[in-house]
């Protein structure tokens, strides 16, 4: 893979901030658009590429949510140029993380509070409840975006351009796509190969990364110092997602850099209840959804104390807590 990433210009690798990154540009730059543009070139790959489609919309979701943590590049600019690029592949302008994940999840890590409690209306763990979940998160994680957009209109002005360019990148080259589309195949199935190419997977990539969201932190204790995230510690399944699933790491340590989570990981992982440490995402979902329907034993079951369950005790109001326009995540990048 190495070798592979070398095919990127020379000039390129010197305004990476860390090498590893090579393998996401890899991604981002040649197979993004790739497999996006792949039905187009031949319709009748569809039913085979979706696999791969739908992976690399997850990958989109999981370089949006990495890059607002730690940005891919020293350049300011260029950090802002990769952000509205990513936004055509994750189907959403990618700052809406800041407000909604960096400043707010962060904060309260499913306690009151979170946009993105997973416990808002049902305390239990089965495939409704989790495969809907993207409703319910979208729906309150609103609020935060508004107010973030209405503060930064309003008081700061750069911030604001550069949410209006990511919106306008989006919107101008999804329309873009669809038209190509419509005039290499007509209306039909130019609407198709869209669909199929850019479409569904940017679709597959909001939803995945609130899927993956809940599942790594229903039943988790957000009270407990390592017991408030669910790890998949699979190394070839970490190698996909660039350690994606190594959360509580994560969460401990939310600048740091994803190539740098699994030392991290090692140093904690004894501390961590191994009840939170599966093996991996597939394994989780078939154990906890599939075998889960059939009989409770293979449900999860809340680690340590719920995130209703405040140790002073009280009152818990489901109230997601306020954001202000600031700059954080890749908007605090390199000048």
């Amino acid at each position: 893979m190495s070798r592979l990433a070398t095919t990127l210009p020379s000039g390129f690798l010197p305004m990476l901030r860390h090498t590893s990154d090579r393998r996401t540009a890899l991604w981002a730059f040649v197979f993004f658009p790739a497999i996006g543009f792949a039905p187009y070139v031949e319709p009748r790959v569809i039913p085979w590429i979706l696999p791969l489609s739908l992976y690399f919309g997850f990958c989109a979701g999981v370089f949006s949510h990495n890059h607002n943590h730690s940005p891919m590049f020293k350049s300011r600019r260029t950090n802002a140029f990769y952000s509205a690029w990513l936004s055509v592949f994750y189907g959403y302008p990618t700052f809406a993380w800041i407000p909604t994940h960096n400043l707010n999840h962060h904060k309260f890590v499913n306690k009151a509070g979170d946009a993105t409690i997973t416990w808002r209306y049902s305390k239990r763990n089965t495939w409704l409840v989790a495969s809907t979940y993207y409703f319910v998160s979208a729906y309150w994680q609103a609020g935060p975006l508004k107010e973030y957009i209405a503060k930064a209109k309003s008081g700061n002005p750069a911030l604001y351009r550069q949410i209006a360019t990511q919106w306008a990148t989006l919107v101008g080259v999804q329309f873009s796509l669809l038209a190509i589309g419509w005039l290499t195949h007509g209306w039909g199935r130019g609407t198709l190969v869209w669909a199929f190419g850019f479409a569904i997977p940017a679709l597959f990539a909001a939803w995945s990364m609130i899927f993956i969201n809940y599942i790594q932190h229903v039943h988790c204790d957000p009270w407990s110092e390592h017991n408030h995230s669910r790890n998949f510690v699979s190394g070839l399944g970490n190698w996909l997602v660039f350690n994606n699933g190594l959360h509580t790491a994560h969460h401990e340590s939310a600048g740091l850099h994803w190539s740098k989570l699994p030392a991290a990981h090692a140093k904690i992982a004894h501390l961590i209840d191994p009840a939170l440490n599966q093996p991996s995402i597939f394994g989780f979902v078939m154990r906890a959804y599939v075998l889960g329907a059939l009989s409770d034993k293979f449900r999860t079951k809340q680690v340590g104390r719920a995130p209703y369950d405040p140790p002073g005790g009280g009152e818990v109001k489901l109230e997601t807590a306020g954001v202000s326009a600031v700059e954080a995540g890749v908007n605090a990048s390199m000048a």
